[in-house]
């Protein structure tokens, strides 16, 4: 069996000629911000704000449980997540909680205002990527992830090119 031959690698671009705007990742940049605009002006009608729906999900689907992983899950440091952690729990939307096998680690567990609330991310998410897809068929959104997913791994795989360097 022949081996399968390396794909030749597609230069779509040239720095002599380089135009911003027809870059995918400015592109994708664009869209994103869009995306975090329209959800953060949703996210309002909730008394929510970017820096405090984002915790309360990560904490609701179970990404994290203490504020070391919250910092991990969000790229954010630790002095950020701490005012961030006060600021929810002064309204009443989470608890740390000591751990009983090492005092030294605190959980952070949404309160039932913290859950009521947690409740609705999904559904302005959900609202906000089925707008910005209109007029997309499911065929089109999917071959859209599937390329997205392609440009990740080709970008994992450079991570992992450089760290071994």
């Amino acid at each position: 069996m022949a081996p399968t031959p390396t794909p030749k690698p597609c230069l779509l671009y040239d720095g002599r000629h380089y135009e911003l705007g027809e870059s995918v990742a400015h592109q994708l940049i664009n869209v994103m911000l869009q995306m975090r605009r329209e959800v953060d002006r949703r996210m309002v009608q909730h008394d929510l704000t970017d820096a405090q729906w984002k915790p309360l999900w990560m904490l609701k689907i179970g990404r994290a449980s203490n504020a070391i992983e919250l910092a991990r899950e969000m790229d954010i440091d630790a002095g950020a997540v701490t005012r961030m952690l006060d600021r929810l729990e002064a309204k009443g939307l989470l608890e740390r909680v000591r751990s009983e096998a090492d005092r030294r680690v605190v959980h952070l567990r949404l309160t039932a205002a913290g859950e009521a609330v947690a409740k609705k991310v999904p559904y302005v998410l959900a609202a906000v990527n089925n707008d910005f897809l209109r007029g997309f068929s499911e065929t089109e959104w999917k071959q859209l992830r599937r390329l997205l997913a392609r440009m990740a791994d080709n970008g994992a795989s450079l991570q992992a090119d450089g760290e071994a360097a």
